[in-house]
Parts: C-alpha cells; structure tokens; sequence
C-alpha cells in the first residue's frame, strides 16, 4: 500500500466532481419529462396490527371483509390491496401510489363496522392513508401510519398514527409499532432495467457489458507459484506464520454512498473516529492499529483494526433517519477468498460481526516483503447481510470499493505511509442539512418516515423497484459518465 495509493482520492476528486456534472447534464435534456414516472402493476401488502386482528376475530367475534380484488392471507394475515397506479418521481426519488381494493370491518358483538378504501402509499411523506367510513360518514385520505421507508420498499417498519388510534377504537395504539408493509411490482417477468446487464453484480447501472473482478473464477488463483516462496522467512527474519503487530485497512464503502450522505439529498455528514481517519475531499477511510494472526505457508490472515465511521443524514427536527456506524472492521483471507466483516450500529440497534462483503484478492498467494504483507485493490462484493445493514440501499452482489491492506509481521516493519491530509476524529464531510454530532457510538436516531420518503438513489444509483424502463434509462444517460471515470480510475492505479 504505497503513498501513491493512499492520495488517490485526492488526485480523483476534481475528476470526480466533473464527472457528476457532466452526469447532470446528460440528464437535464430529459428531466422534465422524466421528473413524473407513470407506474402500474403494485401492490400493497400490511397486517395493520396483529393484536387488532386477533381482537376483531377473537374477542370482538367480528370479521375482516375484503372488497374490490382485495385479499386477506389465510389464518387471519395480513391485507393486500392490488392494481396500483401512480407515478415515481425520478428527481425526488420518490414513489405515489393509490391501490384498488377495500376493507370491512366489523361485530356485532362490540358494536363497531368500518371500511377503509382507496389505500394510498406516499415515500415522500413516508405514511399510508386510506378513506374510512364510520358511522355513515366517510372521511378521506386519513393517515393510518408512519413507514420507514426503505429502497426496496419491503418490510417498512410502521407507526400507527393517533388517526389510526381513533380509526380503530383505542388510544394505546397511537405511536404504537403497526405490522410492517410492503410496495411490490407484480408482473410476471423481471421488470429490473439491468437485465442487459445482469452480469455486472454491481448496485450501479452499468453502461458496459465487461465483466468485473468479482467475475473472476475462484479457481484461478490455484495456478500461482509454489508455496516455497511464501514460505521463506523475510530477509528481517518473520516467522512464516505468528501475529500480526500492526496494520492498517483502507476502504471507501462505496463512493457512491458518501456522495449520497455529504452532498446528495441526505444532506449529512461523515465522522470517524477511534483513530481512523478519512481522506480529503469525502475520500476513503484508514482503519488502523490491526492484530490478528497469518500464515504464508497456508495463505490465510485474519485481522481486526480499529476505528470507526459514522455515516447521518436525514435530518429532521434534530432526530435522523440514516444514522450508520461502522467499527472493529476484521479482513478474514484463505486461499484466495475471504469476508469483510464489521459491527454495525444502525439507529441505535447494533449487530456484532456483520459479513458485510465477499472479498477477492489479485492472488491466492500472501507473500511478505521486508516484513509486511500488502493487498491492494482487494473486490468486495456485497452480502445479503451487508444489503440488510446499508438498510436495502443496494443489492446483494453489488461491488464495493476495493480494500487496501498492509499488515506487519515484525515490530520493526514499516508500514506504507497513509495520506498525510487524511482527517482523523473529525467530520470527513458535511451537507446543508444537519448538525450531526460525532457518532462513533451511532447515535440513535428518529425511525419515524425512515429515509425521509427517499428511496436512497445514491450516486448513480437507481431504486431499482421503483423504476420503470423509461426512467431508468434517463438515469443511465447521467451515471454512465460516472461508471467511465471509475473504469478509467481503475486502469490509471494499475498504470501508476
């Protein structure tokens, strides 16, 4: 891990910014016409509340009553309400649809009968409403809910709203936690506007056909030299196996992703702390101080480094609906593959030892030079573990930013230098929005509305569910400018 390597971002981040302007450009010829998105084909699934449902059918000896191509899950599930139009805004990033379908509810026993009707989602302003009839009366568009809104639109945690408590007889329900809801496309093919480019695991609507590293078989790396090197002690004299003394670990996440917390409409910030560090101009993260164990007869290494990063954004009203900590990052390698693994602190849930990515060396073969083991441009590819983390953000199988690695195995090795303009314990970027407070420790934020009704289009990234062809194309056009300057990135550092 050279010095060279650890300014990269600084070298890029004028390219970087002209990229995403020219990116905007491509797409102002069609953004009027591409700003309101029709959509058809959703449908609505949510439960309200299974302790109301068990009420009506249990102890009120009532009944759930679907209408209009409505339907009810069997051993009294959830609701879903079909045939849903609406449009998705492709510069906001948000979705509107109204559903067909309605809802009777009812007993005699306990003297009540409702309807809901012309159920409506709004990502935007993250709630679901209805029309209710009760009592003879109709009353329109009334907020049933409060959903975290997530990309993928699946499982969004909701609140019930003092509406809702009204609506359905009993004040304990407002601010209570409702069952959650899901927005899906119904159609009998794939709708996703990467199918040409379904070989690219990567979350970015790729312009180019060519395979990535991730592509590369596994097997690979079994053809490199004999172990014989590997087990030589170096020239310092380090044992081919024994601990690690010391070692730093770079990697972006995704740059994408910082450019959609510090100047995208998260309107955020980045902190790190615990002696990581962050490069200029919303660069990459140092981790640092790592320990673990190696074997260069076996080519594997385990170690864990320490800092952290805060990522916020979101705010309102002092609470955030993205409030993302990452720490005690741990590299695992073993014969050419291994995991990124990380804790994770998301709203103030933390999760220990996540799997964040799948990594893929150069070679199989870890081979020490004057005492220290060095892996550059290491792919990492997301899990489904780590898609849950960034809260469905991107894809499982998406490409990450490649991790740089340098371990020393003797307490008189020397490390590559790091960027000497990194920023350490301090803010690595801030938006126009919100005065995010230094969160190593993942401060807990609002679950309330979630991402603020956002779908989470980072960088050039789409909310693949939400799009149809058309709009994702207009995307396209911008992105694509992106993609080409992280492939001519890519060429340059192999070049340098």
């Amino acid at each position: 891990m050279a010095a060279t390597r650890r300014r990269r971002p600084i070298a890029l981040a004028a390219a970087c910014a002209t990229a995403v302007t020219l990116g905007a450009t491509a797409l102002a010829a069609t953004s009027a016409s591409a700003a309101e998105v029709p959509l058809k084909g959703y449908e609505l699934t949510w439960g309200i509340k299974q302790s109301y449902r068990t009420y009506v059918t249990g102890m009120a000896a009532g009944s759930f009553t679907p209408e209009g191509g409505a339907t009810q899950a069997k051993d009294n599930g959830a609701f879903t309400f079909g045939n849903g139009t609406g449009t998705y805004d492709s510069e906001a990033h948000t979705v509107s649809l109204g559903f067909e379908g309605g809802l009777k509810i009812a007993s005699k026993l306990h003297g009540f009968e409702l309807a809901l009707s012309d159920v409506k989602f709004d990502s935007k302003a993250a709630k679901v409403t209805a029309d209710v009839t009760k009592s003879g009366a109709t009353q329109q568009d009334v907020p049933l809910a409060e959903v975290t809104v997530t990309r993928d639109m699946k499982d969004m945690a909701t609140k019930l709203t003092k509406e809702a408590a009204d609506v359905f007889g009993s004040s304990s329900y407002s601010g209570a936690a409702g069952d959650p809801l899901t927005v899906v496309e119904k159609k009998t093919e794939s709708p996703s506007p990467s199918t040409s480019t379904s070989t690219t695991p990567s979350g970015t609507p790729s312009t180019s056909a060519s395979p990535t590293p991730s592509q590369t078989p596994s097997t690979t790396p079994s053809t490199s030299p004999s172990q014989s090197t590997s087990a030589t002690p170096s020239p310092t004299g380090a044992d081919a196996s024994g601990d690690i003394t010391d070692g730093t670990l770079g990697w972006g996440v995704k740059q994408s992703f910082r450019t959609y917390v510090v100047d995208g409409v998260a309107k955020g910030r980045i902190t790190v702390s615990g002696g990581a560090s962050q490069a200029a101009g919303n660069g990459i993260f140092t981790f640092v101080d790592g320990t673990g164990t190696y074997d260069t007869d076996a080519d594997t290494l385990n170690a864990s480094f320490k800092g952290s990063v805060n990522f916020k954004g979101h705010e309102e009203n002092g609470s955030y609906g993205l409030d993302l900590t990452l720490s005690d990052l741990k590299a695992e390698l073993d014969g050419g593959s291994g995991k990124l693994t990380a804790d994770v602190n998301s709203l103030g849930e933390k999760s220990d030892d996540v799997t964040l990515a799948e990594l893929k060396p150069k070679s199989a073969d870890l081979t020490a030079k004057n005492d220290v083991i060095t892996l550059d441009d290491v792919t990492t590819t997301l899990t489904k573990a780590g898609a849950e983390a960034f809260g469905g953000f991107y894809q499982a199988g998406a490409e990450l930013d490649p991790v740089d690695l340098s371990v020393a195995l003797s307490e008189d090795a020397e490390l590559p230098d790091t960027d000497p303009s990194s920023s350490t314990g301090a803010t690595g970027g801030t938006g126009t929005g919100g005065t995010g407070t230094t969160g190593a420790a993942g401060t807990t934020g609002s679950t309330t509305g979630g991402v603020t009704g956002g779908l989470a289009s980072t960088g050039s990234d789409v909310p693949v569910t939400a799009l149809g062809a058309a709009a994702a194309a207009t995307v396209a056009a911008g992105a694509g400018v992106v993609f080409a300057v992280r492939r001519r990135r890519a060429t340059d550092s192999v070049q340098s």
